[in-house]
């Protein structure tokens, strides 16, 4: 973990919706826990074999001192680490995870507009509670699958939410779900647009907020997968390659697929833990060519042309000579 080490006990564990679980989790010596703002993460580690190590948002109020509350959302094709915590972790368990990280922080603004879609509610529900609070002008707009498979439902369905917050459910149809262009056709002043979830859904919101006009500097993104990463980027991928500076291998990144799946498969072996470009293990040292940044980690320290995350990073030269 890049972070201080804490050691948090499991309170509870509550099924929100299909496959998602939230876990409260509170200081194992029944103290205070650092502050956090809304937009933050936590880096879990996850026990049992495989040592992961994962990024969850803090889905509570941030006013809150004595608990942090994140959402698992089980998935069957990820690599382990979700699915570990829903099969691994029970209530009483003394889990360690880093101090809370904001790579998504809630700006001010005259109004807020929030999109989110699946386990993307978790970082809009921090910051809603916030604003909600505070007597923010603000809507949120939910999409999900359906209503069994939409955490936090019954909650944003009663007061102080309702008035405040749309769902939409697409039954695995996006044409039926929301319609970004028409949300986005017009922008209040002083209007910030926040959005997290699948990649399909950000790539809809960073089209319509292109064609719209939105000035960039209102707009966020929160990615949970390097797919997403490149959606909410908006940055057309081409294939290249890198070369292995240890043994001279050459290999193909196709557009699409990222530096680090290609290494796997190929046997080159990459430490990684979010693989979504913000927890920085992945970091490798640059020999030759120029990097394309694509991450969240470098954000208040510039990487240059020395190094990247080769998880959501990509190139801006036709080829990468890779310290492996």
């Amino acid at each position: 973990m890049v972070n201080d080490t804490l050691r948090v006990r499991v309170a509870n564990i509550t099924r929100e919706a299909e496959d998602i679980l939230t876990y409260e989790l509170v200081a194992e010596d029944g103290g205070t826990l650092p502050p956090f703002e809304a937009g933050a993460h936590l880096e879990v580690r996850v026990p049992g074999p495989g040592d992961f190590v994962r990024s969850y948002s803090l889905c509570n109020d941030p006013d809150e001192t004595h608990r942090y509350v994140i959402a698992v959302q089980r998935d069957g094709n990820g690599r382990g680490g979700s699915r570990a915590m829903h099969e691994r972790v029970r209530v009483g368990d003394v889990l360690e995870v880093g101090a809370p990280n904001n790579n998504f922080p809630l700006l001010f603004a005259r109004s807020y507009v929030l999109v989110a879609g699946g386990i993307g509610i978790t970082p809009m529900l921090a910051m809603a509670r916030m604003l909600e609070r505070t007597g923010a002008n603000y809507t949120l707009h939910y999409c999900a699958r359906t209503p069994e498979r939409t955490a936090f439902r019954e909650l944003l369905s009663s007061a102080p939410f309702k008035d405040r917050v749309r769902f939409y459910f697409d039954g695995g149809d996006p044409s039926k779900g929301l319609d970004v262009k028409t949300l986005l056709a017009t922008r209040g002043p002083g209007a910030r647009l926040y959005c997290c979830g699948p990649a399909g859904l950000m790539k809809a919101v960073r089209d319509a907020a292109t064609y719209h006009k939105w000035p960039w500097e209102k707009v966020h993104f929160e990615s949970f997968t390097a797919e997403g990463t490149s959606a909410a980027t908006g940055k057309e991928e081409t294939d290249f390659e890198v070369t292995i500076r240890s043994t001279g291998q050459v290999l193909r990144v196709p557009a699409g697929q990222s530096v680090l799946n290609v290494l796997r498969r190929n046997g080159v072996r990459v430490t990684s833990d979010c693989e979504a470009g913000s927890c920085g293990t992945c970091v490798t040292r640059v020999c030759e060519g120029q990097p394309d940044h694509r991450d969240t980690f470098f954000q208040q320290e510039p990487a240059g042309d020395q190094r990247m995350l080769v998880c959501v990073s990509r190139a801006r030269s036709k080829r990468l000579v890779l310290d492996l």
